[in-house]
């Protein structure tokens, strides 16, 4: 068996999107699984549009995902240069031998020309094909627009009849009637191949074995299978992973969430918890598990990938994360926040110890690490506001009365730690005959403004006897005001 090598071949006009995310990892994992190699290839040809702001963007997300790869920028092999936009020379041996074989030819139609060619097509309601009129050029032909300064195009020899039929690895047998193919363009005026001839030339000169890539390519896969023939070429293996859909199963936009990699990573989003997502995105597998990256590797095989679109899911994102969040180490947690002035401030006016007993207590609710910081805002902050739901709920006449009952337990309490107030608002309930609740919902609502919250016993502790105490009086007063 020859070796696995795969490629990611991104092209740096724009960032690394989770579309693009899921096809690296699926050649990660394959090339990982099969102990074989990943090429990272960037296809920067289109100078319009390239970036090297975008290039650097694309590697630091792979970096922070923890894809990595045994050539490419940073880790050059033996089959480099590894951007398009250096292989020229590359590109015009091969450019080159189709002209002299006859499997492709110059052209020098002009825009104007093939303008009036699709307008005939139109008029005679047929699909436009290219005429093939420059096919038949003699070498005295094409010398004599070369000395007018024209500068031609390339264009392949297509066969007109006949099918081509795509192996691939997750669809099966896919036919194309060639008929419905003209004799496309494989190098512009300007002397840089298209797409479809680069592609295959650095496949071929770069040994790949299996091209893991979105099904959007598929339709550029007859084309490349053409090329594969006329230059002589082995076709490597094919395999064209779903699309992945919004949750309306229309084209993922950033609408629906088609977010950059490093917006994600901005917003709290953990690697784990999208390299998990994204494995389990389209392919086979139980989806309530996290996984390690042993395990994604293990698991991964092509066979399991499938055809059926895979739906963008931001709430099963969230709850990936939130898992993995669940079970992070607070210093970690804290480490991956430490640029926020946020944070600074906090470590700055509090300490260290105490943010980590704050962290330690809000993070198995936060589904993304930026959600830590409004979580534990009433930790630092005085609260001189409530939910007003909450407040409508849970604010009652009888609510004051209770309250002052918990001040004066506050006051008694000891120690005062979430196990003895625990005890106490409890032993108060059993008093008055009435659910713990009575007494706990108003008081949470009271000491943090809000409805939903960790443990009140636990936040009670970490306030201190003082906070709780001077909240406590400001919401009793404030249940007052809202009976008069």
């Amino acid at each position: 068996m020859s070796a696995i090598r795969v490629r990611f071949a991104p092209s740096p006009t724009g960032e690394l999107h989770i579309g693009g995310a899921h096809t690296a990892l699926f050649n990660w994992l394959f090339a990982r699984n099969n102990k074989g190699s990943l090429v990272l290839r960037l296809e920067d040809t289109d100078s319009n549009r390239s970036q090297e702001s975008f290039t650097t963007g694309i590697i630091d997300s792979l970096h922070w995902l923890g894809i990595d790869w045994d050539e490419g920028p940073e880790q050059e092999g033996l089959y480099g240069p590894y951007r398009q936009s250096e292989r020229l020379p590359v590109y015009q041996k091969f450019i080159n031998q189709l002209l002299a074989t006859g499997h492709a030819y110059y052209c020098f139609c002009s825009a104007e020309e093939l303008s009036r060619e699709k307008q005939a097509a139109q008029s005679e309601k047929r699909d436009y094909h290219y005429s093939g009129r420059c096919k038949s050029l003699t070498s005295e032909e094409i010398n004599s627009y070369m000395a007018q300064g024209l500068r031609p195009v390339v264009r392949i020899k297509s066969p007109e009849s006949g099918i081509t039929i795509v192996h691939d690895l997750i669809r099966g047998q896919v036919k194309f009637d060639n008929s419905l193919m003209d004799d496309f363009i494989i190098v512009k005026a300007d002397g840089w191949p298209t797409y479809n001839l680069a592609v295959v030339i650095d496949d071929h000169t770069m040994k790949i074995s299996h091209i893991i890539r979105a099904e959007e390519h598929l339709s550029n896969t007859p084309k490349q299978i053409i090329l594969y023939q006329a230059l002589g070429f082995d076709i490597p293996q094919f395999a064209h992973v779903s699309m992945i859909l919004a949750p309306d199963r229309k084209k993922l936009s950033k609408r629906h969430g088609a977010t950059p990699i490093r917006e994600l990573r901005e917003e709290g989003y953990l690697p784990e918890a999208l390299l998990t997502y994204l494995a389990q995105l389209g392919s086979a597998g139980n989806d309530d598990v996290l996984l390690t990256i042993e395990e994604m590797i293990a698991d991964f095989s092509l066979e399991s990938v499938s055809r059926s679109p895979a739906v963008y899911d931001i709430d099963k994102l969230n709850w990936i994360n939130n898992q993995y969040i669940s079970l992070l180490s607070t210093e970690r947690i804290i480490n991956d926040l430490s640029d926020d002035p946020q944070i600074k401030e906090w470590i700055s006016n509090n300490g260290q110890e105490y943010l980590f007993k704050v962290v330690a207590l809000v993070k198995s609710r936060a589904k993304t690490l930026q959600d830590i910081i409004p979580m534990a805002d009433y930790f630092f902050n005085d609260v001189f506001a409530y939910d007003a739901k909450g407040s409508e709920k849970y604010f009652k006449s009888a609510a004051a009365d209770f309250l002052y009952e918990v001040m004066l337990l506050c006051e008694s309490a000891q120690p005062f730690s979430a196990k003895e107030i625990e005890a106490q608002i409890r032993s108060l309930a059993e008093k008055y005959e009435i659910k713990a609740a009575l007494i706990i919902h108003p008081t949470r609502l009271a000491l943090t403004g809000r409805t939903a919250t960790p443990g009140l016993f636990e936040i009670m502790e970490l306030l201190g006897k003082e906070r709780c105490t001077v909240r406590l009086k400001r919401a009793i007063e404030f249940i007052k005001n809202l009976d008069i």
